[in-house]
C-alpha cells in the first residue's frame, strides 16, 4: 500500500497551497473566499497525515479496513478540499454557475469520517 508515500506528497502539496494562500492571494480573495480556501488547505493537510498514519498501520497489520480508510481519506480530499477550492473561486468571483459544487463538500466530510470509521475497525493490535 502507498498511503505513505501518497500522504507525503499530498502534504508537500498542502504546504504549497498554504503558502501560495497566504502570500499570493491573500490580497486578491475577499475574506469568505480566503477563509474557505484555507479550510480546503488545512483538511488536506489533516488527511495527508490521516495517509500517512494509515500506511504505518498497514505495515504492522494489513488488512481490507485500512485500505479502505485510505481510499476514503483520497476521496474526502478531493471531495471536501477539492470542492472548497472551487466555492473559494465561485464566492470570489460572483459567480452564479457551479451550484453542483456545494453539495461535493458534505460529502467529502462524510469520506472524512467514515474513514477514520475504518481506522478504528480496522486497527487490531499483535
Amino acid at each position: 500500500m502507498k498511503s505513505i508515500k501518497v500522504g507525503a506528497i499530498i502534504a508537500s502539496i498542502s504546504t504549497m497551497m498554504g503558502a501560495f494562500g497566504a502570500h499570493l492571494l491573500k490580497d486578491k480573495l475577499s475574506e469568505k473566499a480566503l477563509a474557505l480556501y484555507e479550510t480546503g488547505v488545512r483538511y488536506q493537510l489533516y488527511h495527508a497525515f490521516a495517509l500517512i498514519i494509515v500506511g504505518v498501520l498497514y505495515g504492522i497489520n494489513p488488512n481490507k479496513h485500512l485500505k479502505t480508510a485510505s481510499t476514503l481519506f483520497l476521496l474526502g480530499i478531493l471531495f471536501f478540499s477539492g470542492s472548497l477550492y472551487i466555492l473559494s473561486y465561485k464566492v470570489n468571483n460572483n459567480l452564479e454557475g457551479l451550484k453542483w459544487v456545494g453539495p461535493i463538500t458534505p460529502l467529502g466530510g462524510l469520506c472524512f469520517i467514515i474513514g477514520w470509521l475504518f481506522i478504528a475497525i480496522g486497527y487490531k493490535k499483535k
